[in-house]
């Protein structure tokens, strides 16, 4: 190929750069240079779906430019400079302008000189980056797909961000000064390795036989921001037997900082080849390493404070809230497939949501994370409930209790292959930093590793003193943690404390522990087989009376709430927490084998899960009806317990609702109950509202109260 076809080549480019035009009419890449000129954005990135759809566009231009694509970054920079536009803005001058200003100048005197090193190199002048960013249409390549076929070619990859180099000046063009001659003498760097020059090869210096000593100019060089990651290919795309293969991705300029340790995302880039350099090429013979030279960052899974919602999902999420039944409809979103669990549901769905931080004046923070952990027999689908939510949340990490130790869930000391130096690794729970750190067989972990658990549940950090390294990292992570009990089904005839025998200050931070008992029901097992079975042959849930929500519009929806000013605890409230916390507490000092461990870490639990449905609701007070369902939440995770107490104690249902109305009645010293209040104190303990209802007949045929016919409020007969 001869250099007509490149001049031809870069005249079809600016032909595209000044006639593209976006689906709204403007000039969507003059737009663009304009803002570049304006110093308003630094990189310029040309889309090859717009080049796809330009129509004059050549088909073989269109090849060119896929297969050779890093010499067509070069085509498009010297199009875009013939036509860059002037600044519309007025810019004060800074040491990059007052640098290229000396220089034209300097140039202009030197113009007849034909002395090729004292050319200036177009990079230099450039103050803006070009990428060429690959069509998002059709399937992205696994990283085992990209094979020699594609080197210099523009590929589309995905998988898991595994490590990151921190972001370092990479030389792109060094400027020297001669000591003798005073000339500046420009040397491109186009490899990772570059050997200075030392003695002055202009023309001046070579007549006079005079050595001059070059002096680097660190100032007037040209840097970019450089950073190395390696990239795994995804679990679903490793096949039988084989282990994952990575990739080392470098980005440039303005793509630095994109990326994180655990983030799933989808690149395009170059794909090249990288000949060793030193000892290593001695070793390595013809050997070469590859890399990828990134265009573009996508991620699958935006933060929740990164996502922008667009106008038809603001409009959604604008419905669904004024939804009254929105909580429920969500929490019936997670994992529709898997029967049941509604009350489990709504308690991932708080998670999701979580609480505000709190940070006090004096510095410190209390957490607004919500922990979790579900205890129960096998096959009640706690690890499929796992591994949904973390499907769900924006940034999650699953592991189980035998694959983990201490080290790889809080970090570990490593030495750096590239520096040689000691340095930490993130394990997953400061890899799920902001995020939720799920971990299965919670119970078959070692306590030693378990310990390493303690300090993040609380503190939100992760403390490290090895290697000479002392530091703390941020773990601010939500823990959703499945466990079986102690003899792996629950033994009724033992204490619950024998069964979960997990340690009192690990289950204290949990806000809530789940026990989920797999008990033997004629109708609930009638319903979930046949559940299960449509779901096997229609391979999605059968009709819930609503169309369950999609994850995207879940995160959408949480993120929306996350972004709302934190709900405030109003002052009329505090009392009515205050005396269901000391109620908790002495109903738990009366019990023989108490289910739970009540501590002051309750009340904040109350606080946060009250919190989390304020959040729901999209308001800025949480309300008394907030604090009740966080009650009920906490009272139904021991629900299966009480209904095995109650067949102990040899209480029927209707007596037992009958005691409870009574002595809450007692308690609050009146006569007159509403409806609201009886239901909530009943379903509580795990009663429904049919048994009220029959209750409330029952003890009123007997005289003992008298119900009002239209809103059910309860009077007792004073006698």
């Amino acid at each position: 190929m001869n250099d007509i076809d490149f001049k031809r080549d870069r005249g079809i480019a600016k032909d595209f750069l000044e006639n593209f035009w976006d689906l709204n009419g403007e000039s969507k890449y003059l737009n663009i240079l304009q803002d570049v000129a304006n110093r308003k954005s630094k990189s310029i990135q040309i889309e090859l779906e717009d080049l796809i759809n330009y129509k004059e566009m050549d088909e073989e231009f269109l090849r060119r430019v896929t297969e050779n694509t890093r010499r067509y970054i070069g085509i498009f920079a010297d199009a875009i400079e013939e036509i860059m536009p002037e600044p519309t803005d007025i810019l004060a001058d800074d040491d990059y302008d007052i640098f290229m200003t000396q220089r034209v100048e300097d140039g202009t005197e030197d113009a007849n000189d034909a002395d090729s090193q004292k050319k200036m190199p177009p990079e230099i002048k450039r103050f803006y980056e070009v990428y060429i960013k690959a069509s998002s249409k059709g399937r992205p390549f696994t990283i085992r797909e990209v094979k020699a076929s594609y080197i210099g070619q523009l590929v589309r990859i995905s998988g898991i961000v595994t490590r990151c180099s921190d972001v370092k000046p990479l030389m792109q063009v060094a400027v020297y000064t001669c000591e003798e001659c005073g000339f500046e003498i420009y040397q491109e760097v186009t490899a990772r390795a570059y050997m200075p020059l030392f003695d002055c090869p202009s023309q001046q210096c070579t007549i006079n036989k005079a050595k001059g000593n070059l002096i680097p100019q660190l100032r007037a060089s040209k840097f970019l921001k450089f950073q190395e990651a390696k990239i795994q290919e995804l679990s679903e795309h490793v096949p039988k037997g084989h282990i994952p293969r990575t990739m080392t991705v470098h980005f440039r300029g303005e793509l630095t900082r994109k990326v994180a340790p655990g983030d799933i995302v989808e690149l395009s880039g170059i794909f090249l080849p990288m000949p060793y350099t030193g000892y290593r090429a001695m070793r390595a013979g013809l050997i070469a390493d590859t890399y990828l030279e990134a265009m573009s960052v996508s991620h699958f899974k935006k933060k929740y404070e990164e996502y922008e919602l667009k106008p038809e999902e603001e409009e959604e999420i604008a419905r669904l809230a004024e939804d009254g039944d929105i909580y429920n409809k969500l929490a019936r979103s997670l994992a529709p497939e898997i029967f049941g669990h509604e009350d489990v549901k709504k308690a991932l769905l708080l998670l999701l949501v979580g609480a505000p931080h709190r940070k006090l004046k004096d510095g410190m923070k209390i957490r607004g994370d919500i922990h979790i952990c579900l205890m129960g027999d096998p096959g009640v689908a706690k690890s499929q409930l796992l591994k949904h939510i973390i499907n769900i949340a924006p940034r999650g990490v699953y592991t189980t209790g035998k694959g983990s130790s201490g080290v790889g869930l809080t970090a570990a000391v490593q030495r750096d292959p590239v520096t040689n130096e000691m340095v930490l690794e993130g394990g997953a729970l400061v890899l799920a930093d902001m995020g939720i750190c799920a971990i299965d067989e919670f119970d078959k972990m070692d306590d030693s590793d378990r310990t390493s658990i303690h300090e993040v549940m609380e503190q939100q950090t992760v403390s490290i003193a090895k290697a000479g390294i002392t530091t703390s990292l941020n773990a601010r992570t939500a823990i959703l943690a499945a466990a079986n009990p102690a003899w792996g089904r629950y033994d009724m005839r033992r204490t619950p404390a024998e069964n979960i025998n997990l340690p009192p200050a690990l289950l204290s931070r949990f806000d809530l522990l789940w026990l989920i008992l797999d008990r033997a029901d004629m109708d609930t097992d009638l319903e979930m087989a046949r559940h299960v079975l449509h779901v096997h042959q229609a391979k999605e849930s059968p009709d819930l009376g609503f169309t369950p929500l999609e994850p995207s519009v879940l995160r959408a929806y949480i993120s929306a709430a996350r972004k709302l000013t934190p709900p405030v605890v109003p002052r009329d409230l505090e009392e009515y927490i205050a005396s269901a916390y000391s109620s908790m507490r002495q109903e738990e000092a009366k019990s023989n084998t108490p289910h739970s461990y009540t501590t002051v870490r309750t009340l904040l639990s109350i606080l946060r899960i009250s919190a989390a449905l304020a959040r729901l609701r999209f308001s800025e007070t949480v309300a008394q009806s907030d604090v009740d369902e966080a009650l009920r939440l906490m009272q139904m995770s021991k629900f299966s317990l009480y209904s095995e107490d109650r067949q102990r104690s040899g209480l029927d249902a209707i007596s037992d609702i009958y005691s409870i109305i009574r002595d809450e009645a007692a308690r609050s010293k009146r006569l007159d109950v509403s409806y609201a209040h009886a239901l909530n104190w009943i379903s509580r303990k795990g009663y429904s509202e049919a048994q009220l209802k029959e209750c409330l007949e029952e003890y009123a045929a007997l005289n003992v109260w008298q119900i009002h016919p239209n809103t059910f409020d309860i009077r007792f007969i004073d006698v």
